[in-house]
């Protein structure tokens, strides 16, 4: 299949690409390979996939319409993963107008795109932040998701609401990911491991928020990897028991799906540094502070609707996967 991915530059969009590519994919990979964090990790990331067969890569802001226009008609992908947000839910605290440039604009054009090209299957990343104030664990697809504690998160609610107006409208058959804290070799900067690895190695102190009271589902890329590429092979389709007057979020009587993609067990944070200490051979400062703006206390994922359309559930331990991050981390950074 020809697959655009928003986002190619990015943690999870690399890793996604590559996978394409492994298995035979043409990938067109969309990036505009902006400054929010190390431009050059993204270079990097990006020159993994430079010269692979079947890559081609378009240099594009979301947000600039012209250019999505252009390239979605040139293109003509088959399916689409849109991947590319603004992320970072404590940097909508002060920056609100870069989530509805890229996350709402950006993703109004990809819609666009995808409505006026004859795309087969529209997947797009959504996030365990909608889930916002909420505290019925664990958070199930099912649940209602109307009170987002940060505009990262009200964002990517709009992406849903977004999204399905489309599936009804135009019969484009989309599904959404709610993605659960991801980690793993080539991660984000600005995330709890890579911060926490950078800092313990230079003997720095680590900010642990919420007086360390937090609990995560940390989800392994290679985890989040696998439910993309199997919910992009699986087009939705209308659920005949859709009730309208009961109205299930996570299904439709248009084309339209809602993932949890999840390791399905919720991790303190407390035995995440330990793991981390235990895995780099050192204890780690401890700065202990309040809790964030925008930030949630726990997040625990359901994940039997994607166990059950697609076989697969993430399972990934966090000893595996923090001393895999560890070991990229070591080599990439010569530390």
């Amino acid at each position: 299949m020809r697959v655009l991915v928003t986002g190619a530059a990015g943690f999870i969009g690399y890793h996604t690409a590559r996978a394409l590519l492994d298995r035979g994919d043409e990938v067109v990979g969309l990036d505009n390979l902006n400054a929010y964090y190390d431009v050059k990790l993204k270079e990097d990331r990006l020159a993994q996939l430079v010269g692979k067969p079947g890559f081609t890569f378009s240099k594009l802001d979301l947000a600039d319409r012209a250019g999505m226009e252009r390239l979605f008609a040139e293109v003509r992908p088959q399916r689409v993963i849109h991947l590319g947000a603004q992320a970072g839910v404590r940097y909508g605290v002060d920056h609100p107008h870069a989530y509805i440039d890229a996350n709402i604009v950006g993703t109004l054009h990809v819609l666009e795109g995808c409505r006026h090209n004859g795309v087969e299957h529209l997947v797009f990343a959504s996030s365990s932040s909608v889930y916002g104030a909420n505290t019925q664990m664990p958070f199930s697809v099912h649940q209602n998701v109307d009170h987002p504690l940060s505009i990262y998160a009200a964002s990517k609610k709009a992406n849903e609401l977004m999204a399905h107006s489309y599936a009804h409208l135009y019969r484009l058959p989309v599904t959404g990911l709610r993605f659960f804290t991801v980690y793993g070799p080539w991660g984000r900067p600005d995330m709890a491991l890579f911060k926490f690895t950078r800092c313990i190695l230079a003997g720095e102190p680590i900010d642990v928020f919420n007086d360390g009271h937090h609990a995560r589902d940390f989800t392994y890329i290679d985890d989040i990897v696998e439910g993309v590429l199997r919910t992009t092979d699986r087009i939705p389709q209308p659920n005949p028991s859709w009730d309208a007057a009961k109205p299930d979020p996570a299904t439709s009587s248009a084309p339209y799906r809602i993932y949890n993609i999840g390791n399905h067990s919720s991790v303190e944070l407390m035995h995440f540094i330990g793991v981390l200490e235990k895995t780099l051979g050192r204890e780690a400062k401890k700065n202990f502070l309040p809790m964030q703006p925008g930030d949630v206390p726990a997040t625990f994922a359901d994940v039997d609707d994607l166990a059950a359309d697609v076989g697969f559930a993430p399972a990934t331990p966090v000893e595996v996967g923090i001393a895999r991050f560890v070991d990229w981390y070591r080599s990439y950074y010569r530390s």
